[in-house]
């Protein structure tokens, strides 16, 4: 009878961990909003904001590089030319790592048998159920990218996207980057229309 509720106490705890390492493994959350009743595909060239918001203190930032030439591998793509002055869209973007820390508690149950030592091999004392808290500090990165009709002064459309970086995204930025806003340009509105290769 105690040999059962240990077995399935060990399953439970197994699932539990399963399920726990699976939801850490998930990519970012990516979301978008778009304007309404806008023609996207009416719009020919795009060109970027003078001052992205990852540029600091008056000059441009390699980070600020590294999401120029990933959205612009994008945009192209979607059939848009690049324009230096005078384009029908301008992007803007910036990035946020920010530190968090995460108390996790999973059920856990043990024998403890001490005094009863006698018991060992023989049968097992009733299980103490306890909870084993584990602290996880890790970091979290934040991209949003602008799209905005430089005519009208006015965000037509928004990509976030929020998770966990590992360290291969920390030691590699660019191609960290180039991913990031890749998963973001899947929600452009013109993207279904777009063949994909």
């Amino acid at each position: 009878m105690l040999s059962q509720t240990l077995k399935r106490l060990i399953i439970a705890c197994t699932v539990i961990t399963s399920l726990v390492i699976a939801g850490c493994a998930t990519g970012p959350k990516v979301r978008s909003d778009a304007a309404a009743n806008t023609n996207f595909s009416s719009y020919k060239t795009f060109g970027f904001m003078p001052e992205p918001a990852t540029d600091k203190a008056g000059y441009a930032t390699l980070v600020t590089q590294h999401f120029k030439d990933a959205i612009s591998a994008e945009m192209t793509a979607l059939g848009y030319q690049f324009a230096e002055s005078n384009a029908d869209l301008l992007i803007n973007f910036n990035s946020n790592v920010e530190s968090r820390t995460d108390v996790r508690s999973m059920p856990s149950a043990s024998f403890h048998y001490g005094y009863y030592h006698y018991r060992r091999g023989i049968y097992a004392g009733f299980p103490i159920y306890t909870n084993d808290v584990d602290t996880v500090h890790y970091k979290v990165g934040t991209v949003n990218i602008d799209v905005v009709d430089a005519a009208k002064k006015q965000l037509i459309w928004e990509g976030v996207s929020e998770g966990t970086l590992k360290r291969k995204d920390l030691e590699q930025p660019k191609q960290a980057i180039a991913n990031v806003v890749g998963l973001i340009f899947q929600q452009y509105p013109t993207r279904q229309t777009v063949p994909q290769s």
